[in-house]
């Protein structure tokens, strides 16, 4: 694994990142051409991984083919999340450069709304009766505090505890694990560290620069399951984000804990921007790592075209539930978000744009989409089709964790606030800091971000 790159050179990377994107994206571009719809989209920095590129050119013979004279232009923007989410921004800043159709993680969509660079969808939902196939919690996260619908979502997901039942019985840890509590957890990555040597007991992903894979797939994860679980971050009756909370403290404390006690992976690979890959497509498949706090999506790493086939995930890997602090009611956590396809506001084809969704969301390619990225479905006609219900190991546990699920404030500055968490995060992984004087620090920034919005508990 690489080293983290330092702040100059993770800087200069950027810059390249982009002024490389820019060129590559827009061709040279100088506008819109009225037949042609640009579709701009992550693309996973392992090289193997092409589930969204092979699907969106099936959409694209398909709308193509359905749409005689109309062009597709995928553009592929290859960055880690964070970065992604800067390029697509650029883009979306000026009319020659905008994409007709743009892939936003849906906790991003009302700060981009905020910033002015998305379109309000409901003249078009209002007259398409597929809308009302998708779940209320899938069109919330796609609102905004306006009221008004920014995307269209394609797919959810739920987290949870993978691991690995052969390393658990050399350790003596039982197949069935389903640990009640945290400490059961550290006992479990204590106990492997001390009878299985060379392997990481529990990775729990931290720090800044794998950004919101950190954040909500581990520290979320954790602070949602300490106290009652009901609004650890932000309190919606008072409108006010939450400060000084015990809760907050305990999740850093477990943080440090992991890593404190070498329960984890080296810290730098911890800290590396694409560490959620490395798991998927060595740590796990190579028996290095025992357990990890992960998502519902894994195992289409490991299919048979995934980027890294492992038929025997089935068999060696068991799932758990995250369990709340101390065992309190309800006794799981997890965490939800997901993605949408939004029209930005300076897009040249926007009508086209929503032909292409809809084109995507036809009940057969909207299952699909859910089946090859490994995807909790978030329309009804989707969540009964027989082929999904039986596409992957798993699916049904997954699914069943919906209803202790939580999602991340929908608020603009909340991915100001989900990178004061990332750096609260990363410091006392390095032992920088300890977990009160980290909550501190956090404290004082989210005041800032938040401009008086806070309440202390």
């Amino acid at each position: 694994m690489p080293v983290r790159p330092t702040a100059r050179s993770a800087t200069v990377a950027l810059a390249a990142l982009l002024a490389a994107g820019s060129l590559a994206a827009c061709g040279g571009s100088s506008g819109s051409d009225p037949d042609t719809v640009k579709i701009a989209y992550e693309r996973s920095t392992d090289n193997k991984v092409r589930f969204m590129d092979q699907f969106l050119e099936q959409m694209k013979k398909e709308f193509e083919k359905e749409h005689p004279g109309k062009k597709v232009d995928l553009i592929p923007i290859q960055a880690s999340q964070n970065d992604y989410a800067t390029k697509a921004q650029q883009m979306m800043r000026s009319p020659k450069t905008a994409p007709d159709l743009v892939y936003e993680d849906t906790f991003r969509i009302n700060s981009d709304i905020e910033a002015g660079y998305l379109k309000p969808l409901d003249g078009y939902i209002a007259k398409w009766s597929t809308w009302d196939q998708f779940l209320p919690t899938a069109k919330a996260a796609a609102k905004a505090q306006d009221g008004k619908t920014y995307g269209v979502p394609d797919g959810t997901d739920t987290r949870g505890l993978w691991f690995n039942k052969k390393i658990f019985a050399k350790a003596g840890l039982p197949a069935n694990w389903q640990p009640k509590t945290w400490d059961d957890i550290l006992a479990a990555a204590r106990t492997i560290k001390k009878k299985v040597p060379g392997v990481i007991p529990l990775n729990v992903f931290t720090g800044k620069a794998p950004g919101e894979v950190s954040v909500m797939q581990g520290f979320e994860m954790l602070l949602y399951g300490t106290g009652d679980g009901r609004n650890p971050m932000y309190d919606p009756a008072s409108k006010k984000w939450v400060t000084g909370s015990k809760g907050f403290r305990d999740a850093l404390q477990f943080v440090r804990t992991v890593y404190g006690e070498k329960l984890g992976p080296d810290v730098s690979d911890a800290l590396d921007p694409n560490v959620n890959t490395t798991s998927a497509n060595e740590w796990l498949p190579e028996g290095k790592l025992a357990i990890s706090l992960d998502g519902s999506w894994l195992g289409q790493f490991w299919i048979s075209n995934g980027s890294h086939e492992w038929p025997a995930w089935k068999t060696d890997l068991g799932q758990a539930a995250m369990p709340t602090q101390h065992g309190q009611a309800p006794g799981k956590v997890s965490m939800s978000g997901g993605w949408a396809w939004s029209i930005p506001q300076k897009a040249g084809n926007p009508d086209l744009a929503f032909d292409f969704v809809k084109t995507m969301q036809k009940p057969a390619n909207a299952a699909h989409w859910d089946i090859v990225d490994a995807q909790i479905a978030v329309r009804k006609d989707v969540a009964a089709n027989q082929e999904y219900l039986h596409s992957m190991p798993g699916i049904d546990f997954f699914t069943q964790l919906v209803k202790y699920t939580h999602y991340r404030p929908a608020l603009p500055v909340y991915p100001q606030v989900s990178s004061a968490i990332g750096d609260a995060m990363e410091s006392v992984t390095t032992g920088d800091a300890s977990p009160l004087a980290a909550a501190k620090t956090y404290d004082g920034q989210l005041r800032d971000i938040a401009q008086g919005a806070v309440v202390t508990k």
